[in-house]
């Protein structure tokens, strides 16, 4: 099954490891060095500004405009992502 992700990007279900909510990178060290990695090796796909979430896959890592929630809707991926809690709603702005 695929999903798209917005950007003109269609990924396959199967090849994602994690949805995370963009704003969570910043209030992460290990996410700030996992994403400073992926940018040295050039696996980065998609515009940084107007991210909403970050798509990681087996070999890359997809920027999107669209929401975590707005993704979830799209995939049919249930485990992992139905069974945690969505703290989007709780970051501050």
């Amino acid at each position: 099954m695929f999903i798209h992700i917005g950007n003109g990007n269609v990924i396959r279900t199967r090849d994602v490891i994690a949805i995370v909510d963009y704003q969570i990178i910043s209030s992460s060290v290990i996410m700030e060095e996992m994403i400073q990695a992926w940018k040295k090796e050039k696996k980065i796909i998609g515009p940084i500004s107007n991210a909403k979430s970050i798509i990681i896959t087996k070999n890359e890592v997809y920027y999107t405009a669209v929401s975590v929630s707005t993704l979830k809707k799209r995939t049919s991926i249930k485990q992992g992502i139905s069974n945690e809690k969505d703290f989007s709603d709780e970051i501050p702005l």
